[in-house]
């Protein structure tokens, strides 16, 4: 007798094409990645019928149609022929000389209605800090301040609106949009992450530190902003994979000289210092050391105040 599958006989298995790439979904259009303001991530640009009249290439200007109506903008990635989702930013046209012009006297009005909104915030006596202006359209100013407190800034709208005759809106931002935004050298000597390639902002916690081993000191783990540094991230989980195979801080390990307790780790290297009762300390590879239970279910021997997932103590001494 025969018999055939449940989703019957005579077809083709459903596995056949199980190597090959997926098909793309979604509307197929010519996109481009453009940036909009110095420091901002790239926003994804329908292309349009730009191409139609000549080619859009990396750091060419081209006029956007954002949220806020045409702005001016850089080309970072190329246009190139992708799937779509939703509705995106369009690209009006490729700049010209009109357009140029425009934007460097918006930016100098800018600097003027930053210098004014500084003073006047002092003569108002608000505890603000007006860090940005950015004017578009010669008609709309939109100025950006840090505070840590909300503020009742209506006088001071006031005041500007009265000086630059445009529209005026005012808009608090954190103390990591406020460095993104201005820009600046980071402690390694390079221009800040965030102002630079970062699009957006992930997660930091004090635990990235204590994984790497960093000594816990402002100097060390704050950025510019005041926060913890973005680049804690970025080797923490091969740290954290690396130390998978050795012992933690404080436990009591067989050696090749005898047992003794774990004091410090060298963990991009593999290696182990270890305390001796009755000998100097000694560093050792991973593999060459052992972790013997504590008797009793582990009890006996915990540095006071300290738990097994507290990673590396601070500061940090690095194992030679």
């Amino acid at each position: 007798m025969t018999t055939t599958g449940e989703h019957g006989g005579g077809g083709a298995p459903a596995d056949d094409n199980r190597g090959a790439p997926a098909a793309p979904t979604g509307p197929m259009a010519v996109i481009a990645g453009v940036r909009l303001r110095p420091g901002g991530r790239s926003y994804t640009c329908d292309v349009g019928s730009v191409t139609r009249d000549a080619q859009l290439h990396v750091g060419m200007r081209v006029i956007v149609q954002a949220d806020r109506g045409q702005e001016l903008g850089i080309v970072m990635v190329a246009p190139a022929l992708r799937p779509t989702r939703g509705r995106l930013p369009r690209i009006v046209r490729i700049a010209d000389e009109r357009d140029l012009a425009r934007a460097d006297d918006d930016g100098r009005r800018a600097v003027e209605a930053l210098d004014f909104a500084r003073r006047a915030a002092r003569t108002r006596k608000l505890p603000i800090k007006v860090f940005h202006v950015d004017i578009s359209g010669g008609n709309r100013a939109m100025f950006y301040f840090a505070s840590d407190a909300r503020i009742d800034f209506r006088e001071l709208v006031r005041d500007l609106s009265g000086n630059l005759r445009m529209r005026i809106e005012m808009r608090q931002v954190g103390v990591r949009d406020e460095a993104k935004m201005v820009g600046g050298i980071g402690s390694c000597g390079r221009e800040l992450c965030c102002s630079t390639f970062l699009p957006r902002f992930a997660p930091i916690s004090i635990k990235a530190a204590k994984n790497q081993n960093i000594a816990l000191t402002p100097s060390k783990v704050s950025g510019q902003c005041g926060r913890l540094k973005c680049c804690l991230v970025y080797e923490e989980a091969n740290y954290v994979e690396a130390a998978k195979a050795l012992p933690k801080m404080g436990k009591r390990v067989e050696t090749p000289d005898g047992i003794g307790r774990v004091s410090d780790l060298d963990v991009l290297r593999g290696r182990v210092r270890v305390m001796f009762q009755d000998g100097p300390p000694k560093v050792y590879d991973g593999g060459e050391v052992k972790r013997v239970d504590a008797p009793g279910g582990g009890g006996g021997g915990r540095p006071p105040g300290r738990t097994d997932d507290e990673g590396p103590a601070a500061p940090n001494v690095p194992v030679d």
